[in-house]
């Protein structure tokens, strides 16, 4: 299956609410501010935004479209503007610093899938031929040590972990200790700060950035957020206080398969020009897509 056929897929209930919409409202001859308040609302439907459709309606007004093939005009004119916005953003696995050991933070709300996606990632690397540790400083959840030692066993890559309650930093010293001593190339931690209004998880937060620092000044080396597409517009909210703490250096955005508001990445990209590494598009170890914004424009606003 090629990218775009993967993207197409995982994007389906955005893109054929996108697609359906846009023929039934462009599908007369006229094209008036009505229906541009229909298209509007459309827009916000799929979660990308009040500025950026006022955007659109404002530059369709100005606009001459083309009354008998309106729907397909109005389809090139998103996917122009939308790979206009998300070009800039495009930053895959691959860019990723290449320190050895690259110290990798990856933070998140709780049940965004952030332990997964450091599952996914680490197996990334791995089929790269790297030698890959992951660290369980989120050590406030049993549950999410469990989780992740769960996904090092089912991928092949070591761990390092403590027990419920230990302290995170000092997890994460040992666990980038043991990568330099023993030659790993990327050492994935995943972050203790998975609230962000919960201030205590978020002073563990920056406490384990600053910890890194004290092995190699220049880590982390890339700061890894995951955020929830069902989450809605709310992931605004979340980039804003992840990026106040330490400043992230790239996006990976989930469970775009089970939400028809995928254009909130949309949004995102337009408010925050922050990196977008990968899309979660299922559950599988394989199922981290490396984002491309072409591909990712092309799946959401085509009509097939």
């Amino acid at each position: 299956m090629s990218l775009f056929e993967k993207f197409k897929l995982g994007l389906k209930k955005s893109s054929v609410s996108i697609k359906s919409g846009i023929k039934d409202i462009f599908s007369s001859s006229k094209i008036d501010d009505e229906t541009l308040s229909k298209f509007e609302d459309l827009l916000i439907s799929a979660d990308i935004g009040t500025d950026i459709t006022s955007e659109i309606k404002n530059e369709l007004k100005k606009t001459k479209v083309d009354k008998e093939k309106g729907h397909q005009f109005i389809n090139n004119y998103l996917l122009k503007y939308m790979s206009n916005i998300l070009l800039p953003c495009e930053k895959n696995l691959d860019q990723i610093k290449t320190a050895v050991p690259t110290i990798l933070l990856v933070s998140g709300v709780n049940g965004v899938g952030k332990t997964t996606t450091i599952g996914k990632i680490a197996n990334y690397f791995k089929g790269k031929g790297h030698k890959v540790l992951v660290g369980a400083a989120d050590t406030f959840r049993a549950a999410a040590i469990e989780q992740l030692e769960n996904w090092a066993k089912k991928i092949n890559v070591e761990i390092t972990k403590s027990s419920q309650g230990s302290d995170p930093a000092s997890v994460a010293y040992r666990a980038i200790e043991t990568s330099i001593s023993n030659n790993f190339n990327q050492v994935l931690i995943d972050t203790a700060g998975r609230l962000q209004n919960k201030k205590n998880l978020m002073e563990e937060y920056k406490k384990i950035a600053n910890v890194t620092k004290k092995i190699d000044e220049s880590a982390p080396h890339d700061v890894i957020l995951v955020l929830d597409a069902t989450s809605g517009q709310n992931v605004l909210n979340q980039v804003e206080e992840f990026n106040k703490i330490i400043p992230i250096t790239g996006l990976v955005m989930t469970k775009l398969d089970g939400t028809a508001k995928g254009g909130i990445l949309l949004a995102v990209a337009k408010k925050y020009k922050i990196p977008i590494i990968a899309l979660g598009l299922g559950e599988k170890e394989d199922d981290l897509q490396i984002f491309e914004a072409e591909k990712f424009a092309d799946a959401f606003t085509q009509i097939t």
